[in-house]
């Protein structure tokens, strides 16, 4: 960072972190060359949530950070309150930060009286005083749209794809789509690593939450490594079914890459006693519980990637640059 930045960092920037996760907190803050902010939080008896910051937030440029974790609804009413003290307080521009964006799986309707929750959560903190978002690998591109101002949407792939660089033969390697609505992404993973696209097909029960049909593998994976890339793990079943259809269908090994590891159990359990799956491989975007820790996992940092997108911002310089 250039002296000018230091000089501007100092009177302007201002990170300000909430309770979930407070690890990825003090590693932004350590990439920046900056302090989390001062903040006290606390519950009331009756559950409702108290934030006062500590040091005067007038005129700066606020940066609020917070991934959605479990309990998620208590985090987001967290991250929803500060964003209302800095707005009250005077800051002049309010970046909301949440490296995991809660509610984003339910961003349209599949029937008849179902919610868009993904739009609902856009719209709670644009009400709150939100000037910006950044998240990292939503659910879906779309949920940008539903955020009536920029959205910074930065990508975990190049964390992920230079660890797989070092750790496999990319020449034997094939990338796998978990289903149609991860190919998009699947396709700048080939582009990265220079390897062939797979795809597997699944049918989901609707009245059924985290539970799959039918599996069927479209492409070539008899005797190759394959690389299974998703934006999120939580369970674990689908993504333990998958890789046994893979090593069904002739694969090699199964190398299972996620940007966010959230892990509900019996996640744990599915991934670390599949025979199928040779290692699992997340950002900490969440934080993982040291009992959800197990022998296949490999945890990647993301600090460096947020902190260089909120210097870009802070800067008005270029996020889109960090992925080209």
């Amino acid at each position: 960072m250039s002296t000018g930045l230091e000089a501007q960092t100092r009177k302007k920037l201002m990170l300000f972190a909430g309770r979930s996760h407070p690890e990825l907190a003090a590693a932004v803050a350590a990439e920046l060359g900056i302090e989390v902010v001062p903040t006290t939080a606390y519950d009331f008896a009756n559950g409702e949530i108290f934030v006062r910051f500590e040091e005067s937030v007038r005129g700066c440029d606020a940066f609020v950070l917070q991934t959605h974790t479990a309990p998620i609804n208590k985090w987001i009413m967290e991250q929803l309150i500060m964003v209302d003290a800095l707005k009250r307080a005077s800051a002049k521009r309010i970046t909301v930060i949440a490296p995991f964006f809660g509610y984003a799986r339910q961003d349209k309707k599949h029937r008849g009286r179902e919610p868009i929750t993904a739009r609902l959560m856009a719209d709670m903190f644009k009400a709150a005083g939100a000037h910006r978002l950044m998240a990292v690998d939503l659910h879906t591109s779309q949920i940008q749209g539903f955020f009536d101002g920029p959205v910074d949407h930065l990508f975990a792939l190049p964390i992920l794809a230079d660890y797989i660089k070092k750790s496999v033969d990319v020449s034997r390697a094939t990338v796998v789509s978990p289903d149609a609505g991860r190919v998009r992404v699947a396709e700048k993973w080939t582009d990265v690593l220079g390897a062939p696209l797979a795809i597997i097909h699944k049918r989901r029960d609707p009245d059924v939450p985290n539970q799959v049909k039918m599996f069927e593998v479209v492409g070539d994976v008899q005797d190759r490594i394959c690389i299974i890339v998703d934006d999120m793990i939580d369970t674990g079943g689908t993504i333990a079914t998958a890789a046994q259809t893979l090593k069904d269908n002739g694969a090699a090994a199964v190398i299972v890459t996620a940007t966010h590891g959230i892990f509900s159990p019996p996640a744990r359990e599915r991934l670390q006693n599949s025979e199928a799956i040779t290692k699992v491989v997340v950002t900490d975007t969440l934080p993982i519980a040291k009992e959800n820790h197990f022998d296949k996992l490999v945890v990647l940092p993301s600090a460096p990637l947020i902190a260089q997108a909120i210097r870009e911002v802070f800067v008005e310089g270029s996020v889109t640059r960090l992925f080209d």
